[in-house]
């Protein structure tokens, strides 16, 4: 849809609004690699039922490409140089980030981290950054902002489905959908109008 509008009106949008369903990693990734600003709850299930520790408790490292755990021990993907370039990460798909068998055992803080296991290790996706990017844009003002907009805009089709009955359309085609759909929207706006505007109260005689 955003191709389609800027192919035909060379509009791009600084921002988008969506619901969680939209909250995937390629989306988020597609959408910051373009400079629009994603307002879109992160689709994340870094969370454990065993109440370990989870992976926005471990911090990035990108300089090094490496997790540090709250202990302050590195997590790496490869702890040697490949002298051949295929061998080397692509930064596509998944990574995995493993720390020290040695470190690990050794830990005090081994049974809040990984205590069925003999090292921590971390995925982190090929979008792990543009997720981030969202993340962060959902501590803002601006986010609780965006937020009540998308409310206002499904609560509108909502509205439609539920109290004006297009759950289903009853004419055919494109032409009948337009018409059922411009007669619902007009019947909707008249209901609103009618909160903005209310009927004037007749004076009452002496």
């Amino acid at each position: 849809m955003l191709d389609r509008v800027k192919g035909k009106f060379d509009i791009v949008p600084d921002w988008v609004i969506a619901n969680t369903a939209y909250g995937s990693g390629p989306m988020l990734g597609w959408l910051v690699d373009r400079k629009i600003d994603p307002y879109i709850p992160v689709i994340d299930q870094a969370a454990r039922p065993d109440g370990t520790w989870v992976r926005t408790d471990f911090e990035w490292d990108p300089e090094n490409d490496q997790y540090i755990c709250p202990e302050g021990q590195e997590l790496k993907q490869f702890r040697r140089n490949y002298s051949d370039p295929n061998r080397r990460p692509t930064g596509k798909g998944t990574a995995r980030y493993r720390a020290l068998k040695d470190v690990c055992q050794a830990c005090p803080s081994k049974a809040r981290c990984c205590p069925n296991a003999d090292a921590r290790q971390i995925t982190r996706e090929e979008h792990e950054d543009a997720r981030q990017v969202a993340r962060d844009l959902a501590e803002t003002d601006d986010y609780a902002i965006a937020m009540k907009l998308r409310k206002k805009v499904e609560m509108l089709f909502a509205h439609l489905k539920r109290i004006l009955g297009l759950g289903r359309l009853r004419l055919r085609g494109p032409c009948g959908a337009s018409d059922e759909f411009l007669l619902a929207a007009t019947a909707q706006n008249l209901r609103k109008l009618a909160k903005i505007f209310p009927a004037p109260q007749q004076m009452r005689e002496a």
